[in-house]
This record gives C-alpha cells, sequence and structure tokens, in this order.
C-alpha cells in the first residue's frame, strides 16, 4: 500500500513517522479556502481538500489530509497573515480558554474508500505580558494560533484538556481510530 501525507508540516511529518509507517510526503496545492462557518465543518473540509488534490494525482494511494484551526471568542484563527496579526492573535488568546480543531481525512480514490473527522482539544492560554506577546509574535507564523505548544520556548499555552498532539497540528489517537476504520472498509 502506497500511503501519502497531503502536508509538509514537520510536525505532522513527525508525529506519522513515530507511528512507524512507511509514507511519502505530496504537500497538496489546495487554496485552503472553504465557505463552512463552524470550526469542525471547516477543518473537515479543509481536510478532504488536501486529501482529494493530491489523490487526484495519485489514484492507487492511500492518501492523509489535515487540517487545524484555533477557535476563541466566535472567531475561527488560522496562520497569521504577518507579525502584526500575529501580534492581535496572541493578544485574543492572552489568558483565555480556545478550542483547537483538527480535520483529518484518508482517502483512496481507487478503492472508493474515504473516511474523514475531527478532533478538538481545548487549550487554556497563560495571561502574558504586552512585551511577552511582543516577543512571541512572529515566532510561530506558519501554526494555527501564532503559537506552538511543542516549542519548549514557547510557555503560552498553560493547560490542554484532550489531545495534546490535536494541538500539534496532527492527532495521533484519532489517526490511529481513522485509518483503522479505513483499513476496514
Amino acid at each position: 500500500m502506497r500511503l501519502v501525507l497531503a502536508s509538509k508540516s514537520p510536525r505532522r511529518i513527525a508525529l506519522l513517522k513515530e507511528q512507524r509507517m512507511q509514507f511519502e510526503i505530496i504537500p497538496s496545492q489546495s487554496p485552503e479556502r472553504s465557505g463552512k462557518k463552524r470550526p469542525a465543518a471547516r477543518v473537515k473540509d479543509l481536510a478532504v481538500q488536501k486529501a482529494f488534490d493530491v489523490a487526484q494525482k495519485y489514484p492507487d494511494a492511500v492518501v492523509i489530509g489535515a487540517d487545524t484551526l484555533v477557535y476563541c471568542k466566535g472567531e475561527i484563527i488560522g496562520k497569521p497573515k504577518d507579525r502584526a496579526d500575529a501580534l492581535r492573535i496572541l493578544k485574543k488568546l492572552n489568558g483565555s480558554w480556545q478550542s483547537v480543531y483538527t480535520g483529518m481525512c484518508v482517502l483512496c480514490l481507487a478503492e472508493q474508500k474515504m473516511l474523514f473527522g475531527h478532533d478538538v482539544s481545548k487549550c487554556k492560554a497563560r495571561r502574558l505580558s504586552d512585551e511577552e506577546l511582543e516577543n512571541l509574535a512572529g515566532k510561530h507564523m506558519d501554526k494555527a494560533g501564532a503559537y506552538a505548544v511543542q516549542d519548549k520556548d514557547d510557555m503560552f499555552i498553560e493547560r490542554i484538556v484532550g489531545s495534546r498532539t490535536n494541538v500539534v497540528g496532527f492527532p495521533v489517537e484519532f489517526f490511529q481510530k481513522l485509518f483503522k476504520e479505513f483499513l476496514a472498509l
């Protein structure tokens, strides 16, 4: 079975490698746009789009797509556009509870098989000073929420309820369950 991860995220790659699975990395070129308004629906939609984008080129492969976002105070928060946006995001999240959603899709076009779903974790951000927020802003431009729980120097999140790997962007436990169900189809 040819397994493909439709992502170039170093965190997703590392977490999937920890599962001792042989896979290729072929990042999706999907534009990451969704008309879905609810966080769970949006991450599932984007994960399916990413998997389908790669699967069209490799129809015999089993393709894994994923997408992560942060939801806080009624706002869906993705990756920051620039340093100023990162600072705005961090100020919004500062001292607050938030939800981190990751959508996942496992797809094989040749076998006409697809499963998708999402995981959600709750996070409490530590209250940081304006100076600490300024120092953090811009360090994690490629991450939803503009922070990185896996970075030892990033102490922004003080508590996680749910899957820590979900907050990193690849919910290992959820993926294992989804993949097992996919293989049984």
